[in-house]
Parts: C-alpha cells; sequence; structure tokens
C-alpha cells in the first residue's frame, strides 16, 4: 500500500536512533484519546480531516504565552526577541522538514487553502485569456474554486486530469493535456478521499517540459511520509499544521525565491511593506512580503514543536504501522457484504471511504458516533468527485500514528452491528 516515493528520511530526522515505533508508548503522549465518548472509549478515526496533537505540541504552546508572548520583529525588549526567535526558528524547522534551500522560501498562511489561494492570485497577472491550468478530478475544492475564481478573472480555461475506477490518476489524460498554453499544474499529492497516492515526481517532470508552474497540495502527505521539495523541483508545495499534529489557524507555503521575488504581494498592512507614504510605497523583502499583520506566532512555535516530535519518532516503524492498520481494514471490509470501498489505488495513505448498501453515509457516521467511533461523512469537499463515482459522499476512516488494531476490529465489529440492526 505505501509508497516509497519522497518517503526517505531526511537529514534532521533522528529516526535512525529513534526508539523502535510503540504505538502503546505514543497514544500516552496524546491525552485526549483517552477519554469516553457516549460512554465508549473513544476512537479517533478522522486524522485526515485534523488530526489529535501530542501533549509536547500543547506545553510548547502553553509555555509561550506564559513566558514568551509579545508580538515579533519590532519590540525592544526581551519578550519581543524571544518571541521573534521562536517565531524565525519555527520557519527554520520548517525549512529544514522540507529541505527548502532556504527559509525565505518558507511563508506562513493560514493554511493549505490560504496558500493555493495566495499562489493563484500571485500567478493571475502572468495567466492571459486561452491559458490553461491543469487539475485533477480527485482535488479538494480548495485546489479547484481558486483556480475558477482566477480563470474568470483572466480569461484562462481549467482543464482535468481523469482518473480510473481504482481512483488513479489516467496518466495518458495529463499527457493529452500538456500543451503550450499550459501554465499551471495544481495537483494533489495525496487525495483526502481515496487515499491515492499520486506520482507527483513524473507530474512535475512532465510540467516542467511543458513549461508549466506546479503547484503541489501536500496536506495529506506530510503526516504519513517525509518531503524534499528539492528532490521534488516542485515549485510552490503547501501543507496545513493541523494535519501534522500541529495547532489550527497556520500552515505552510513552500516557493521558490524567484517565483516569490515575481508575485505581487497577496495582502497589504503592516510587516509586509519596507516603507510606507502616501505617494507610494515598497515592500518588505522574503519570506515578509506576503506576511501582512500579526501572525499566528504562537501557532508556529506549536508546528515546529510537533515537526520535532514526529522527526524524532521511528518513521519506518510508523509508516509498517500504519500500513498494518490499512491491510486489517481491508480484510475486514472484505468480510462485510455491500460495503464498497471507494478509492482503491494499489498507491494508498491509510485513509478508507467505503459506502454500505441499504445505509446513508451520514447515519453511518451517526451510529458509530454513538459507540465512540468517530469518523467523516459527506462529500469531504471534493463534490466533483463524487459526481464522477456518482454517489453522494462517503464514510471515511483516516487512520494515524496512534491507532490501534483493536480500534480497526472495534469499527469493523461496530459496521456489522449496525448491517444486522438497520438492513
Amino acid at each position: 500500500m505505501q509508497n516509497t516515493e519522497n518517503n526517505p528520511v531526511t537529514p534532521q530526522s533522528t529516526a535512525a536512533t529513534a526508539t523502535p515505533f510503540d504505538v502503546n508508548r505514543i497514544r500516552q503522549d496524546f491525552g485526549i484519546l483517552q477519554q469516553s465518548v457516549n460512554g465508549k472509549p473513544l476512537i479517533y478515526l478522522d486524522s485526515a480531516a485534523s488530526a489529535q496533537k501530542p501533549e509536547c505540541v500543547i506545553q510548547a504552546m502553553t509555555h509561550y504565552y506564559h513566558n514568551d508572548n509579545a508580538n515579533v520583529h519590532r519590540g525592544a525588549h526581551t519578550l519581543g526577541d524571544r518571541a521573534t526567535a521562536g517565531f524565525e526558528g519555527a520557519r527554520k524547522t520548517v525549512q529544514q522538514f522540507l529541505n527548502a534551500r532556504e527559509s525565505a522560501e518558507i511563508i506562513w498562511v493560514r493554511g493549505t487553502t490560504e496558500a493555493i489561494n495566495l499562489v493563484a492570485n500571485g500567478l493571475a497577472p502572468e495567466l492571459e485569456a486561452g491559458d490553461e491550468i491543469i487539475v485533477s478530478r480527485m482535488e479538494h475544492h480548495a485546489n479547484i474554486v481558486p483556480w475558477q475564481l482566477v480563470a474568470e478573472r483572466t480569461g484562462s480555461i481549467v482543464r482535468v486530469i481523469d482518473i480510473n475506477e481504482a481512483g488513479e490518476l489516467d496518466l495518458e489524460s495529463y499527457k493529452n493535456l500538456l500543451n503550450a498554453k499550459t501554465r499551471v499544474v495544481a495537483v494533489t499529492q495525496v487525495s483526502n478521499v481515496l487515499g491515492t497516492i499520486n506520482p507527483v515526481n513524473e507530474l512535475i517532470t512532465l510540467a516542467k517540459a511543458a513549461g508549466a508552474y506546479t503547484v503541489i497540495d501536500g496536506a495529506q502527505r506530510v503526516p504519513h511520509g517525509s518531503v524534499d521539495v528539492q528532490a521534488l523541483d516542485c515549485d510552490f508545495y503547501a501543507f496545513s499544521s493541523h494535519k501534522l499534529f500541529g495547532p489550527t489557524g497556520i500552515g505552510v507555503l513552500y516557493g521558490k525565491r524567484e517565483h516569490l521575488e515575481r508575485m505581487p504581494p497577496y495582502q497589504g498592512g503592516g510587516e509586509m511593506i519596507e516603507r510606507v507614504s502616501f505617494e507610494k510605497t515598497t515592500f518588505n523583502v522574503l519570506p515578509y512580503k506576503f506576511e501582512a499583520g500579526t501572525p499566528a506566532i504562537c501557532e508556529a512555535v506549536g508546528l515546529a514543536a510537533a515537526i520535532d516530535y514526529m522527526q524524532a519518532l521511528d518513521r519506518t516503524g510508523m509508516a509498517a504501522h500504519e500500513q498494518k492498520l490499512y491491510e486489517l481494514a481491508q480484510e475486514r471490509a472484505e468480510k462485510i457484504t455491500g460495503l464498497r470501498i471507494i478509492g482503491t489505488a494499489e498507491q494508498k495513505v491509510p485513509v478508507m471511504s467505503f459506502l454500505i448498501d441499504g445505509l446513508h453515509p451520514s447515519d453511518i457516521g451517526t451510529l458509530l458516533d454513538q459507540q465512540g467511533i468517530g469518523i467523516r461523512t459527506g462529500h469531504h469537499c471534493a463534490m466533483p468527485l463524487m459526481e464522477w463515482f456518482n454517489i453522494p459522499g462517503t464514510a471515511r476512516a483516516s487512520f494515524a500514528l496512534y491507532n490501534t488494531e483493536d480500534e480497526v476490529n472495534r469499527l469493523f465489529d461496530a459496521l456489522e452491528k449496525i448491517q444486522r440492526l438497520f438492513t
């Protein structure tokens, strides 16, 4: 199931000396998992929407507010210096995590959605009527709608890479779409619905040959494997903190310096300026040109703590554990008559979207919640994909490093019980 593409341990990782992966020890780091919901032990299977936070992340953020809370960059006092050091140190942590060339290529944003909107608006001045933007049929709305808005403004056209029944990109479809008018290729590295790991190396290589910018949505990839943006050679890469066991409200846009230098600011205000007058305003250097206003300082500190936590794990052991969970889920799913898995790609992360004959996905979610099991239901912000499969939505169980085989078995025991009672 797991793809090894771009999955080596990055140079800063301590996995070579990490303690062998032990899920029971890992679970002790996530206090929220120790509770009961509706009188049952909590089983949290919605990490693809938002992952839980280890105690070290919560402690890092609490420490910041207790000891270092101040605005960054301009304070002429000790707390301001501490806050700035933590904030810029977090940027350096992200740079190393992605293996970017320099920390100036790391832009703080609110999440993947804002990152893609920033890029779309930044590239808009380079687009003309008839230019083409390629996305895939499996994209999250955050990697569709911003490009549609830009297309409406510029007269450019959004083209769609097709998929097959397994939920894999049709590479021939992609190759046929590429042409002299292609300006942008914006694709997800991992589908949030299907779990499919896309061959982004090949997609990027082909896009570069066509002279197009490449924008990679890495939100669902970073929790499950290391990423090297220099090896990928993508132009832009985005991810959200809250899916990487960090806090909400912050995310990352990586962009090659040469592109970021050329793009106009996304928002105006403090910090992103060099000098302001009523006659003319000049803009700050990277990365600050794109960071108007007071940033999410504490959240950056929390994200750095989450990355440090992940990098200290036995990543090989973690990947093997997650694969075992998914394989067990597949084995149990095959024994339930009428259960259909949506997305059966050969290369996947541990995400399972499914339907059960006679049961609406929303009802499945509600009935599982009564047994303390949290999953996601609906269209998962991927309505075009649901239309392609001709389904209203799915139930989705997404597994993470802190889930156990017992939890997988309890999920499917509960599904079998629901099926007996209601079909």
